[in-house]
């Protein structure tokens, strides 16, 4: 439902700003959960484990919290969030200062819910948008994360040597962001989706909905687009540092990858609006490829920062695209049902990628070099599955 279009722009700087402010826990954990791990773990093929498990408690949880936002509100699912958030952070604190693997394990699995609730704020500022200003509110949200790029990665290197035991300091900085990010929910004005009147047709399954062309390929482009970013990123601290270079040039690599993902953002909807979903899609796709390119190419720290660049720019055009795909092909009855099982499918890929990203880095080959090939090449399959999936739809008779 359209609302007023000063309730819109006041919809998409709150939940930009929450962007910004509470995301930049995620890149902060991507730098620290793999080293961590590597510390904590007895077998290093382990050692991505912490950020498979938020992401798979990210899965978990977004049909849930899809269903209780359809039911009580944008407000009380991002709530839930921010205090998933900043409990997983507590427990991961405590898994830290315990030397504990498991309690480690149990605060990212948990920080996961909060993961998942971000996902939603794309979907939260589409919900009273014009069709016309939807694909830009799409991207003026992500672009929070152009904040959340430089605040996450440098929150570790203020708080990771800050305690006696390592990334300590940084989790408990990330309980600061949840509190604080949370307050901006208040201002929040998104209607809950009305009840369906007697007469109202009836919202398509599940299965009807994936079998809406338009529905499947955007589902399944942007699992190929999340996951791969994924696969790469969850490698790219253990692979820096493994080719020599320190901590702190691993974070300024993820720096450089988080703001190629989202300072596009400024720009991708109004490509979008001009050139198409579809077309902005595969730009992404090619952008993908090329990153595993430059990162075959060699494990100099330019290699590195090129490659993640161009992983990052894939990521924003192939997901923004896709979400801007996705929603306007479901009325608002499904709008529960459908970004429901998008996003558990996405964090699903996304859970697989980040288990195969620790096995691949750490147990694919002899030598840092090998293994981070290994992921790289890995990306092959699933591009080639997007790519002749937009190519389908662009073939049927009413392709978005």
């Amino acid at each position: 439902m359209t609302a007023p279009v000063h309730i819109q722009r006041r919809n998409v700087a709150l939940l930009t700003a929450a962007q910004a402010i509470l995301g930049a826990q995620l890149p902060a954990i991507f730098v620290v959960g793999g080293l961590a791990g590597q510390t904590l773990a007895s077998n290093p093929c382990f050692a991505t484990l912490p950020i498979s498990l938020i992401v798979l408690g990210s899965m978990l949880s977004a049909q849930p919290l899809s269903s209780l936002m359809q039911r009580y509100g944008r407000r009380a699912g991002f709530w839930v969030g921010a205090a998933a958030g900043a409990t997983g952070a507590i427990i991961g604190a405590t898994g830290l200062y315990l030397a504990s693997f498991p309690i480690y394990l149990l605060g990212s699995l948990l920080s996961g819910t909060f993961m998942s609730s971000v996902g939603f704020y794309r979907f939260a500022a589409a919900d009273t948008a014009s069709e016309s200003f939807r694909p830009k509110a799409i991207s003026y949200v992500l672009a929070g994360g152009l904040v959340s790029a430089i605040l996450g990665p440098q929150l570790v290197k203020a708080t990771s040597d800050a305690m006696v035991v390592p990334f300590l300091g940084t989790y408990l900085g990330i309980v600061g962001l949840n509190a604080v990010g949370a307050l901006l929910f208040f201002g929040l004005r998104i209607p809950r989706p009305p009840m369906p009147a007697p007469d109202a047709p009836v919202a398509r399954t599940r299965r009807e909905l994936l079998r809406t062309p338009t529905v499947a390929v955007a589902i399944i482009c942007a699992m190929v687009a999340y996951a791969l970013m994924n696969l790469v990123m969850t490698s790219t601290p253990l692979a820096v540092v493994g080719c020599g270079f320190s901590r702190n040039s691993a974070a300024d690599v993820v720096t450089g990858h988080v703001l190629a993902m989202y300072v596009p953002s400024f720009f991708t909807g109004h490509l979008i609006a001009r050139f198409g979903t579809t077309r902005i899609i595969s730009a992404g796709l090619v952008c993908l490829a090329g990153a595993g390119v430059i990162a075959l190419s060699g494990v100099e720290l330019a290699n590195f920062f090129g490659a993640l660049v161009l992983l990052g720019l894939g990521w924003n055009f192939g997901f923004i695209g896709a979400t801007t795909m996705l929603s306007g092909a479901h009325t608002p009855e499904e709008r529960g049902r459908v970004q429901g099982m998008n996003d558990f499918a996405v964090f699903g890929c996304v859970t697989l990628a980040s288990l195969a990203s620790g096995g691949l880095m750490n147990c694919a080959g002899g030598t840092a070099e090998q293994g981070w090939a290994a992921v790289n090449i890995a990306m092959i399959p699933f591009l080639t599955l997007a790519g002749a999936a937009l190519i389908w739809l662009r073939r049927q008779p009413r392709a978005a």
